[in-house]
């Protein structure tokens, strides 16, 4: 049996003929629409990697350069390290209220509650 395929055995299923490889849903893709920022609806999420905080903010339907553009402001602003990866940013450190001010004064929106 290989590592990268799953495998069903079916009780009472002849071994030689019962096996079927499982198939896995594959991701949908969103759309590759561009969106205003006040069309936007951005929530956080906060992970520890290797100890330290990181704070997420996402999804974003930005350019690459537009995306670029903002996180080297946002990175400037906060005084700390980040990084555009899968419309996600990621800044290190807990700076989720100071993020959120600087993101509404740029015209994004956030999720209720968020």
């Amino acid at each position: 049996m290989s590592r990268g395929k799953k495998l069903d055995i079916f009780i009472g299923a002849d071994i030689k003929d019962g096996w079927t490889e499982v198939q896995t849903p594959k991701k949908i893709k969103k759309s590759n629409a561009l969106l205003e920022p006040q069309k936007h609806q951005l929530f956080f999420k906060k992970e520890k990697r290797r100890g330290k905080t990181v704070t997420l903010v996402g999804e974003f339907a930005l350019s690459k350069e537009d995306a670029s553009s903002l996180l080297k402001k946002l990175k400037k602003k906060l005084g700390c390290g980040g990084r555009y990866k899968e419309e996600w940013m990621e800044f290190q450190g807990d700076v989720k209220e100071r993020l959120r001010e600087l993101l509404i004064e740029d015209s994004f929106r956030f999720r209720h509650g968020h």
